[in-house]
Formats: C-alpha cells, sequence, structure tokens
C-alpha cells in the first residue's frame, strides 16, 4: 500500500518525464530522473528500464532504495538500469537534502560538456544555473567506486556537467526551465 506521500510523488514524477520528453530532452531510455519517496529517505523512484519517458506512468516507476534494494517493481517488471540507479543513488546518498536528481543529454548541454572553458556566466541562463561542477567521462557507469568519485566532484554545488550531458540536483521537487537549469 502506497502512502498519500509516495502516490504524489510519483505523479509528480510521471508528469516530469512527460514534460522532459515535450522538450525533447530524452534520448531514448538513456536518461533518468528521481526522486526521493519522502525527504531524508533513503528510497527513491526511478523510471524502469525499456519504457521511453511518453510510456512512464505514475505505477510503472520503480522504488529503489540507495543500496539497490528493489522495493516495488512498478507495474511493468522490467528492472532498473544499472548505469542510471549508480548515477542517482551516488548522489541522493551523497547529499540527503537533494530530493530530486534530473540526467539529460540535449544538445546545448553537450556543446557546453565540450568546452574546455566549461559554463561562462555570460546570459541570463548561465547566471540562474550558478556554479557547475564538473565530472569526466570514464565510460557506462556500472563500477561501483565512481560513486564517490560522482559525489565528490558535484559537492554541495546543484548541477554536474558530464561528457554531454547535463546533471542537475534540487533540494525540493524541480520546475524544469531553460536548458536543463532547476529552479525551486
Amino acid at each position: 500500500i502506497l502512502s498519500d506521500n509516495e502516490k504524489l510523488m510519483r505523479r509528480k514524477l510521471a508528469t516530469l518525464y512527460r514534460v522532459v520528453d515535450m522538450l525533447r530532452w530524452t534520448q531514448n531510455i538513456f536518461n533518468h530522473i528521481t526522486v526521493r519517496v519522502s525527504p531524508g529517505s533513503n528510497t527513491f523512484l526511478i523510471n524502469p528500464f525499456g519504457l521511453v519517458y511518453d510510456e512512464i506512468t505514475a505505477s510503472t516507476l520503480v522504488k529503489v532504495t540507495d543500496t539497490g534494494d528493489i522495493i516495488n517493481e512498478g507495474s511493468t517488471r522490467l528492472g532498473i538500469s544499472k548505469a542510471g540507479y549508480m548515477l542517482h543513488s551516488a548522489i541522493h546518498a551523497a547529499r540527503p537534502e537533494v530530493q530530486c536528481v534530473i540526467h539529460v543529454h540535449t544538445a546545448a548541454g553537450a556543446a557546453v560538456s565540450a568546452m574546455a572553458c566549461g559554463l561562462m556566466p555570460i546570459c541570463q541562463e548561465a547566471l540562474i544555473v550558478g556554479d557547475v561542477s564538473y565530472h569526466d567521462y570514464n565510460g557506462i557507469l556500472v563500477d561501483k567506486a565512481e560513486r564517490q568519485q560522482i559525489a565528490d566532484d558535484l559537492g554541495p554545488k546543484n548541477m554536474v556537467k558530464g561528457h554531454c550531458c547535463e546533471i542537475s540536483v534540487c533540494v525540493r521537487v524541480c520546475v524544469c526551465v531553460s536548458v536543463s537549469v532547476c529552479g525551486i
């Protein structure tokens, strides 16, 4: 039986998946958005591996702990992406105040990630983002040892740029605007 709060988080997250899809920030099934079931909880919701964003509903979301235990496999029983879990669990474990993590691949994010100078504070959107941390791409994330490096690279900042992707973290459930910028 789901709590009222978990039902609400499931609906909000499913809606966010649809918004991200409408903005064309998806890359087939290889991006993820997670949200804690409740503030301070060690459980979060993630998409099942194999569904594209416009197929994700509140009931298909998978509830997982930050140690990898699946609590509720959702209605599809597809499981989750190991790489998606590794990335999101690293951030959720390192930053207990973070409620939502958004990992997307946009053309703008890929362009900025490819620049040696990174994101420069030369436009309104860049100023909204604030300080950005960087994490070097080491291939598909399947090594648990890299989780600590991701957490260290993110530090107290709310966005990390990797090789051709952006990862945004929000203290409360995010409202996305512009180029993967999270506003509270």
